[in-house]
């Protein structure tokens, strides 16, 4: 067996009922468990009993209203892993915050104290948000320009920053017995910038871990910036070795050059995983629970995402990568579309390819057991990705399927730990501790 100086990290998203839009028709559970704290409870459970680093909470502060979909954010993430962490031990817990509608006070005050309730086991995954009905929940001012956020993002999070160091009760030395405290643990940051005037120091002391740790998502180039400035856990779309090194080499660069060191930072994409008792039965599987029903229905599905004229195109001609670059203009988010055509500007391949390789805009394997253990193992053993975040196609189903077939082949390569090792999540992950 080879033996590895890293191991691999694994999140696992516990999002409703999984992450593939028709998969809720074949799953175990009903319709109402989706608002129920109990479900997710269980979810988190059956995630721990697998040993994942963390369980994902994607957000999105407006409910999705087409018919034809379902609900895919519901309890406020924070809250609710706050009472998760207080039943489940060990497992990590991704909460996605957005830092255009919400004040860097208030959300390093509420997330500093998550951290210290759940014992340094939380990971804020900061966005920037994209989508104008957000921004109507919030007021009446337009969603900001893809800049504009990307700019107040930055400054958030050095404010954040300042703030989760401002009270440090490590900073005095002995407290004389006639005072409670020595007021000099605390200082103000005195911030003022761009976009926010803070004072300080934040009511909440510095957590277990200095902070939590910080996840960011996007590979547009702005997303590039502030993951390569704040990110130490990126969330992207990598479908391929080469886009994956090319990707890992983007960040590392802009990393270097805001004067970071890139021991700090880690790549784990998103992954799809589908498993089956053969690889036919896991094909089988992607077209039923991605609603396509066919493969003909993947690619016409293809052909509709990317407005693409049905009477002429030919599944079985090599792509164009340039075809499929996405506006940089546009309202939706630009960095996970990117994958396709980084996939493309590294690899000749056709639609009727591409539709097995990419599902929800992340990398899809599938398979046996140990064809996705191999296809999980392939990227990381060269260090191209360091872990991934498992998004199960129907939750809880696939989650057991992966806990019950999958892990237990990871740990036998040696890969994948037999139990939890370390304090926080920062010690889990090999991050280091912020001064």
């Amino acid at each position: 067996m080879t033996t590895y100086k890293r191991r691999l990290n694994l999140n696992v998203g516990i999002n409703t009922t999984g992450y593939l839009g028709a998969g809720w028709k074949y799953r175990t559970g009903t319709r109402e468990e989706i608002t129920d704290p109990a479900y997710y409870l269980r979810l988190t459970q059956l995630a721990h009993r697998g040993l994942f680093d963390s369980v994902f909470f994607s957000d999105h502060p407006a409910l999705m209203t087409d018919p034809n979909s379902r609900p895919f954010h519901t309890i406020d993430p924070l809250i609710l892993v706050t009472a998760l962490a207080a039943q489940v031990p060990d497992i990590g817990f991704v909460t996605t915050m957005s830092s255009t509608y919400n004040s860097p006070y208030n959300l390093a005050r509420r997330t500093q104290s998550t951290d210290i309730i759940s014992a340094g086991r939380l990971i804020i995954n900061v966005v920037s948000s994209f989508n104008p009905g957000v921004a109507a929940n919030f007021g009446s001012e337009p969603l900001p320009s893809r800049d504009v956020r990307y700019a107040k993002a930055r400054e958030f999070l050095d404010v954040a920053k300042k703030l989760w160091a401002s009270w440090d009760p490590r900073r005095a030395g002995d407290v004389p017995p006639e005072r409670f405290w020595d007021a000099s643990q605390a200082q103000a940051i005195d911030h003022v910038g761009d976009h926010f005037s803070v004072k300080g120091p934040l009511n909440v002391p510095r957590g277990p871990q200095g902070h939590p740790v910080i996840a960011q998502a996007g590979a547009s180039e702005g997303g590039i910036d502030l993951a390569a400035r704040h990110g130490e856990i990126i969330y992207c779309n990598i479908l391929s070795r080469e886009a994956g090194q090319a990707f890992r080499k983007k960040v590392f660069d802009r990393a270097r050059e805001v004067g970071r060191d890139t021991s700090e930072i880690r790549i784990v994409p998103g992954l799809v995983a589908i498993v089956g008792e053969t690889r036919e039965e896991a094909l089988r599987k992607h077209e039923l629970f991605s609603g396509a029903g066919s493969e003909d229905g993947l690619i016409k599905r293809f052909i509709e995402e990317n407005g693409l004229d049905a009477d002429t195109f030919n599944p079985d001609e090599v792509l164009d990568p340039q075809r499929f670059i996405p506006d940089p203009n546009r309202l939706m988010a630009v960095g996970m579309g990117l994958g396709l055509s980084d996939l493309l500007a590294h690899e000749k391949l056709t639609a009727r390819e591409v539709v097995r390789r990419s599902e929800g805009h992340h990398r899809l394997v599938l398979g046996t057991a140990e064809e996705v253990a191999d296809q999980i193992i392939d990227l990381w053993a060269d260090g191209t990705v360091d872990g991934y975040t498992y998004q199960p196609p129907r939750a809880p189903d696939d989650i057991e399927e992966f806990v019950e077939q999958v892990v237990p082949i990871l740990q036998d390569r040696g890969v994948y730990p037999t139990e939890y090792e370390g304090k926080t999540i920062r010690d889990r992950y090999g991050l280091p501790y912020p001064d």
